[in-house]
């Protein structure tokens, strides 16, 4: 397990520096190291540091955010297809921040604040929803794709009736792109995630007991009603920090932890390894749209929606298989 993890970090480097190579200056692994090391010079300095570098963190922790709050939620609703994006919390999230760009007008702050707290509301109306003699995975995540349409309605209705200007500012956001991102995304990101991870990894034993189910997790110790509210919250607060730095992107959150646990072989949750397969997969697939394009304008929500459509087609089919 512990190789995994290795190779996912080194990949994620690889991956990293190459990126932040690409552009209209290319600049070599070699000088991106040098700089990077304090020994570049002062134009490949500012190309890395202040024009590429920051993009590359956020992709970093915006895919590893999405990562480990999709590797929570699918172990919580026991089903391969509890990701956030397909739950629902994702567009929570969306409607959020389109009704603070669109309707409201706030600034970067209050958008991600909208962001966050959309992403809460909507993961306690379908928890809510849910709550039958318990809730279950395929109950919760049923409501949640029929939440997630309702909210879709909200967002374009909302696109719908606002000025062309804030409906194309909203329209850009929700394609999900890491465009134009610069330190002030990444630095509250980074802040973002030094405070939940913890958090995380704190009821990380918990979480692996809710595996086997609530009645096996209440025998040995775990108050269920108080922990799995607590890691909605810490799982929608990764989610919604995402959302808000780049807007909403699709299918890392389901594909990281699957291909994961497919890697590592091993039983649990697999925070740590669903974390850094989503940062390498929101990262490559960044540097690929980079390079699809001449002018490298296609957002990465675009390409990790294409990517992620052919990985859902295929799981639910591998899926069937097993049922069937």
């Amino acid at each position: 397990m512990h190789v995994v993890w290795a190779i996912l970090a080194a990949l994620s480097l690889i991956v990293a520096v190459i990126s932040i190579g690409t552009g209209e200056y290319p600049i070599s692994p070699s000088e991106v190291i040098r700089t990077l090391l304090g020994d570049g010079t002062q134009g490949t300095t500012f190309i890395v540091e202040t024009l590429r570098m920051p993009r590359v963190i956020c992709a970093l922790l915006v895919g590893g955010a999405l990562g480990a709050s999709g590797a929570v939620f699918q172990t919580l609703t026991h089903n391969p297809l509890g990701s956030p994006d397909v739950i629902g919390f994702t567009w929570g999230a969306a409607t959020g921040a389109v009704l603070q760009i669109a309707i409201l007008g706030g600034g970067a702050f209050a958008v991600s604040g909208s962001a966050i707290l959309g992403g809460l509301v909507t993961a306690f109306a379908v928890y809510g929803l849910s709550l039958g003699h318990g809730p279950t995975g395929s109950r919760l995540i049923l409501i949640g794709i029929g939440i997630s349409a309702l909210l879709a309605a909200v967002t374009t209705f909302l696109l719908a009736r606002v000025e062309l200007g804030s409906a194309q500012a909203a329209r850009i956001w929700l394609t999900g792109s890491l465009n134009g991102r610069g330190w002030e995304f990444a630095v509250p990101m980074l802040v973002a995630l030094a405070i939940l991870l913890p958090l995380l990894a704190l009821l990380a034993k918990p979480l692996t007991m809710l595996e086997l189910g609530d009645d096996a997790a209440r025998a040995l110790g775990v108050e269920v009603d108080k922990i799995r509210p607590a890691l909605i919250v810490v799982a929608v607060g990764l989610c919604g920090c995402a959302t808000a730095a780049v807007g909403p992107v699709p299918f890392v959150a389901l594909a990281a932890p699957q291909l994961a646990r497919r890697l590592t072989r091993a039983t649990g949750p697999g925070l740590v390894a669903a974390t850094l397969m989503g940062a390498l997969l929101l990262a490559g697939s960044d540097l690929l749209a980079q390079r699809l394009l001449p002018t490298g304008g296609l957002p990465v929500g675009v390409m990790t929606g294409a990517l992620g459509g052919a990985y859902l087609i295929w799981l639910l089919r591998n899926e069937w298989r097993k049922t069937s």
